[in-house]
């Protein structure tokens, strides 16, 4: 707790302050990229110091949360940037999650962040993407990348090192209460259990993060810390300093902040929310499940009249190929053609004595008929059909 005071167990308030280490060249470099991101993108949000940042852009009425990941080695390293909610787009990878385009693959330690972003957002602008059907949870507060090493505590000059944070850390069950029916059961798999990241340190606190805001929008506002406490000024400097080594005592006074405890408030509450909504959610499972089922029917019934249509279309198809215009035609002509050759036989037969007068007389002038009346009939759709060409698309 020596990070409270900057008093020292054996030193006096009269002792010069320490001088701040330099900087490295590499976090120099991350931080010209990091105000190169700021001075592009004013809207841009912090969500952990020189770790991660968020941006929101909205195009056709899709809102989407862009994140940028900056790994331990930062710029050296390219940086990790991912979208919520997840969307198909030729910049993105197969889940619709990464940006694996030529802007993330040639990132260099020479190159502008604020300007890679800034193209990014173009590109959204001329191709809009369009929203994943199926969307997952944020990529970057449950998972990290594949290959992605563990990100180590930043050792910033200007801080003192936090504590160990415990590297398991479970999350209690919420009991539902057993007014909940259970009758309705189904043989689901379960949901996917989350854990959250323990391998980060803690964000440190800034003014910008005053709001705030979860995963699903939900916005609270932090209770405002005062700059003094009026309980430790009445305090002598022997008492601060006594304070200040005594721990137990040190957080007994903290624990005692009307701050936290209206942040505790609020905390009882919302986990009282949750539960209460939890409960309706599983009261609401069965009609979900009951109306699923019955979307799951519609479809089939779809799919069965979709297989219905598209033979009966196949079918007309063929009708309307054989009955057009051109393959009338065409029948006509064969059909005449027939009826000359049948015309030509019985002329022979009757040349060569196989056949009387009379009946040749009857089947000739029947058969020669029925050539020419095909015969006109033939010539006739050829007319109407040269005449319809040159007004209409063919026939």
């Amino acid at each position: 707790m020596n990070w409270l005071f900057p008093l020292a167990k054996g030193g006096g308030s009269s002792s010069p302050a320490a001088p701040l280490p330099a900087l490295t060249s590499l976090q120099q470099q991350k931080q010209r990229q990091i105000e190169s991101l700021r001075a592009a993108h004013a809207s841009i949000a912090e969500i952990q110091k020189d770790v991660e940042y968020r941006l929101p852009f909205t195009v056709n009425n899709l809102t989407i949360n862009i994140n940028i990941l900056l790994p331990p080695q930062f710029p050296q390293e390219k940086p990790v940037i991912s979208v919520f909610p997840p969307v198909r787009h030729h910049l993105m990878d197969k889940q619709g999650v990464y940006v694996t385009g030529p802007l993330i693959s040639n990132f260099t330690m020479h190159s502008d962040l604020g300007k890679i972003i800034q193209s990014l957002l173009d590109e959204f602008w001329k191709n809009p993407p369009v929203l994943a059907p199926s969307s997952t949870s944020f990529p970057y507060l449950f998972n990290k990348p594949a290959g992605m090493p563990p990100y180590a505590p930043q050792g910033f000059p200007f801080l003192p090192p936090y504590p160990p944070q415990e590297t398991n850390r479970t999350m209690a069950a919420v009991p539902v209460a057993e007014s909940v029916s259970t009758s309705y059961t189904t043989d689901k798999p379960a949901a996917p259990s989350y854990g959250l990241i323990a391998d980060l340190p803690l964000p440190v606190p800034t003014a910008e993060a005053a709001l705030q805001v979860g995963q699903n929008g939900f916005t609270y506002k932090m209770p405002d810390v005062p700059d003094t406490f009026p309980e430790l000024s009445e305090l002598s400097i022997s008492q601060l300093t006594n304070m200040n080594e005594q721990e137990e005592v040190l957080l007994e006074q903290f624990v005692t902040l009307p701050q936290l405890k209206q942040v505790i408030t609020d905390r009882d509450e919302l986990v009282k929310s949750i539960e209460e909504l939890a409960k309706k959610n599983l009261l609401l499972e069965p009609s979900l499940e009951a109306k699923r089922q019955t979307v799951l029917d519609k479809y089939e019934q779809l799919t069965q009249m979709k297989a219905a249509f598209e033979k009966k279309m196949q079918r007309q198809h063929e009708l309307s190929e054989s009955c057009s215009p051109s393959a009338l035609q065409a029948r006509l002509k064969v059909a005449a053609h027939e009826a000359e050759e049948e015309s030509d036989t019985i002329a022979e037969d009757f040349l060569e004595g196989k056949t009387e007068i009379d009946d040749f007389l009857s089947s000739f002038m029947e058969k020669r008929t029925l050539c020419h009346c095909r015969r006109a009939k033939e010539e006739k759709l050829q007319q109407a059909i040269a005449m319809h060409s040159q007004f209409h698309a063919p026939l």
